[in-house]
């Protein structure tokens, strides 16, 4: 406890880690407001439904309570990983920004309607973050495989976010939630992604031991 307290201090003294720990609340909080706009304007100007390879031949399956629940799990997960080793945060929340706002300009521009059998979320908190149509690309597939891409080298971090990101491919696919080239071009659209960020963040790296 008193290490960790000590890394806490050491961390916030330190001007530039402070610099850099502000400009990333910052742009997240721009992130998560762009994405709101956006995805009120991708459902307002939402076109009809199409079909699909995959929802068109399988019925829906109510799998609203694990959608649920599995993204306030996966919430918490994210903030035990940050708050565990304080020196990532920057490097994360900068990684999670981008992602949010690449996705918000990829929504922006995609106003297909949602699936016509898609299940309806009995979350409150959730429907007010999900829209209806901000379909492509899926970002409860994408964010946790972002993560898994971040914590490569640490196993088990590794492959609790590849769960979490399979698992809610799965999910959204069974409930008619996502489009399935949603859910697949999560993954390359993420990867890309993970990329730019590790190129255009490398000096927040020096503030944790990832690789």
């Amino acid at each position: 406890m008193k290490e960790k307290l000590f890394e806490y201090k050491t961390l916030i003294i330190n001007r530039r880690y402070f610099i850099s720990f502000v400009n990333a609340i910052l742009f997240f909080s721009a992130s998560v407001i762009l994405n709101y706009y956006a995805g009120t304007y991708a459902t307002e100007n939402a076109s009809n439904s199409v079909t699909d390879v995959i929802l068109s031949n399988t019925r829906a399956y109510d799998l609203d309570g694990i959608f649920v629940w599995g993204s306030i799990v996966l919430f918490f997960a994210i903030v035990y990983v940050c708050l565990s080793k304080p020196g990532q945060i920057p490097f994360i929340l900068k990684s999670l920004a981008l992602f949010i706002t690449t996705r918000s300009l990829f929504i922006s521009l995609t106003h297909i309607g949602p699936f016509p059998s898609s299940v309806h979320l009995t979350s409150n908190l959730l429907n007010d973050l999900t829209f209806g149509g901000d379909l492509f690309f899926s970002g409860h597939t994408g964010m946790p495989f972002l993560l898994a891409l971040i914590f490569w080298n640490e196993k088990w971090k590794r492959y609790m976010f590849l769960a979490f990101s399979l698992t809610f491919a799965v999910v959204v696919l069974l409930a008619h939630m996502h489009y399935t080239i949603d859910v697949l071009s999560a993954f390359f659209i993420t990867f890309t992604i993970f990329h730019i960020a590790d190129y255009a963040y490398k000096k927040d790296k020096k503030f944790y031991e990832l690789k």
